[in-house]
């Protein structure tokens, strides 16, 4: 099953946390029984002077790094909802905001106090050269 209008939505707030700059996180966790890839990390890099997303793919034994564009990095995550990972958390400044698959694959998105105080300094760096 895709999740590409559920999860889309999801990700336009990831988006406009980007633009508006209170941007903090963005994890991908909690899998399905005893999957090799543990966690994807999504945090924002400057590529020269270009705002871009490095994926960070950690499994049992290493690490792996992609780095894309905002926009090209909605699919490369796509598959990776419900094949193995069941939760999504958005961080920012102002909430932080899960996108979670239940036993029945039914889809949740719950708001709650933010975890974190400070937006990523890579993105504040970069919106202030704008």
């Amino acid at each position: 099953m895709l999740f590409t209008e559920t999860f889309s939505e999801f990700y336009e707030k990831f988006k406009t946390s980007l633009s508006d700059g209170t941007f903090a996180k963005l994890t991908f966790a909690k899998t399905i029984g005893q999957a090799e890839l543990k966690n994807i990390f999504i945090r924002p890099v400057l590529d020269e002077n270009e705002l871009k997303l490095e994926l960070k793919f950690r499994f049992q034994q290493e690490e792996l790094f992609e780095i894309h564009s905002v926009d090209s990095a909605f699919d490369r995550l796509l598959p990776f909802i419900n094949n193995p990972f069941l939760s999504v958390i958005l961080f920012t400044t102002e909430f932080d905001l899960t996108y979670k698959l239940n036993k029945k694959r039914a889809v949740s998105v719950t708001e709650q106090a933010p975890t974190f105080g400070n937006a990523s300094e890579v993105l504040l760096e970069y919106l202030n050269k704008k």
